[in-house]
């Protein structure tokens, strides 16, 4: 979760909060490649940026794979201040404390996505990011879970929440 910014002819920006909505909220979360339940914040909730206003008018449908494919403003065009600045959240688990991590993702900013709320599992020593050993992350720590009693529909939901 935080304020969305992206990258466009070498620089960093943010996006005006004009229409902003779920939708727009579904496709960067796609993008960052985070599960979760979209939600659109506006009104800079995560903060004002700095720097300008690359995006406005964005206007997705929810099935794009980036918001290159939206409908928007051209970029910078815009008639907005950073009080606008929007925000997306993409955590299952709204209302947890959060850590707060840095990612590889291309095109939007690092700074503010959630990586380790109670109860976010991870795969690890796997030979790719889609196999590995289960692990949840509880009361500050990551752990293994036990294979007594592990069924076909437990890795269903946990490839779900991936």
């Amino acid at each position: 979760e935080g304020r969305v910014e992206v990258y466009h002819d070498g620089k960093w920006g943010t996006i005006c909060d004009d229409q902003w909505d779920d939708q727009d909220a579904e496709v960067v979360c796609r993008q960052l490649g985070l599960s979760g339940t979209p939600k659109a914040l506006s009104w800079a909730h995560y903060g004002q940026g700095s720097g300008p206003i690359l995006l406005d008018e964005v206007q997705c449908s929810g099935n794009e794979l980036s918001l290159d494919q939206c409908k928007k403003s051209d970029w910078g065009q815009q008639n907005c201040d950073h009080i606008e600045d929007a925000g997306v959240s993409c955590d299952p688990f709204t209302g947890t404390d959060v850590q707060l991590c840095q990612s590889d993702a291309v095109g939007l900013t690092p700074h503010y996505l959630t990586c380790s709320a109670e109860g976010t599992v991870r795969l690890a020593s796997g030979h790719s990011p889609s196999e590995g050993r289960v692990e949840v992350y509880y009361n500050g720590d990551w752990g293994t879970v036990c294979d007594d009693g592990w069924t076909d529909l437990a890795a269903q939901v946990v490839c779900r929440q991936l």
